[in-house]
């Protein structure tokens, strides 16, 4: 593993009335390991699980490719500071990789366009063209499998974004394989039951304090969708 634990330094939070320091799990959850090439965070919108997985590859050292040109009306002056209150474990020291969600794909397809205007040849890394070219499910998988074939820490949030269930099946097949050949290690937040199936996979829940494994079958997205594909009716009913 490239990374085996995160210790979360709660007694040192500066301000516990603050987002994100003022989350519970947080508080609760001293430490998270891993043992497995792929880790899931699940949890419902606003449980903290994208904003420690943020934190985490921050703390690693793995670049966030981010428009840093936005404006934002945010005033909390500790809204990105978690990184600096966890302890990682790293057994080899440092290590390549990278950060992906839907909005920061946006920039980092920009500013690929922008290189392949002085040096073309960076396509080559893409499937020859820019990923601006094709539709957004379409781009997804092109950098999935360009960029998965390099050993490294790969952090995603919520990569199923705009990919149909069968691009979700190529998503998961690639996981699959990358994680069977030992050199990569990714850790996913994700809503899918499709993703969340990803043979020899650890999943922690956000829904209980503190972050705890939870099974496949135990989970609320698998029920929730077998519950509605077996009888939709009832989801229904007033």
């Amino acid at each position: 593993m490239f990374l085996d634990r995160v210790i979360i330094r709660s007694d040192r939070f500066p301000d516990n009335s603050l987002y994100p320091f003022n989350l519970g799990v947080l508080h609760k959850t001293s430490e998270i390991t891993f043992s497995k090439p792929v880790t899931f965070f699940i949890g419902e919108n606003g449980s903290g699980k994208s904003t420690l997985l943020r934190a985490i590859c921050r703390r690693a050292g793995v670049h966030i490719w981010e428009d840093t040109s936005r404006l934002t009306l945010d005033n909390n002056p500790y809204a990105d500071r978690l990184s600096d209150y966890l302890e990682l474990g790293l057994p080899q020291g440092g290590v390549k990789g990278s950060f992906f969600d839907s909005r920061t794909f946006q920039d980092f397809t920009r500013f690929l366009d922008e290189w392949a205007a002085a040096s073309p040849d960076i396509l080559k890394y893409f499937g020859g063209d820019s990923l601006a070219n094709r539709s957004h499910g379409q781009s997804l998988m092109q950098y999935f499998e360009s960029r998965y074939r390099i050993k490294g820490l790969y952090f995603m949030d919520e990569p199923e974004t705009a990919l149909s269930p069968k691009s979700q099946l190529m998503l998961l097949k690639l996981l699959s394989q990358a994680s069977a050949s030992d050199h990569n290690q990714f850790i996913i937040v994700s809503h899918s039951p499709i993703l969340l199936a990803c043979p020899n996979a650890d999943i922690y829940t956000f829904d209980t304090a503190p972050v705890s494994p939870i099974g496949y079958y135990d989970t609320q997205y698998y029920r929730i969708y077998r519950d509605f594909l077996n009888n939709p009716a009832p989801f229904f009913e007033p």
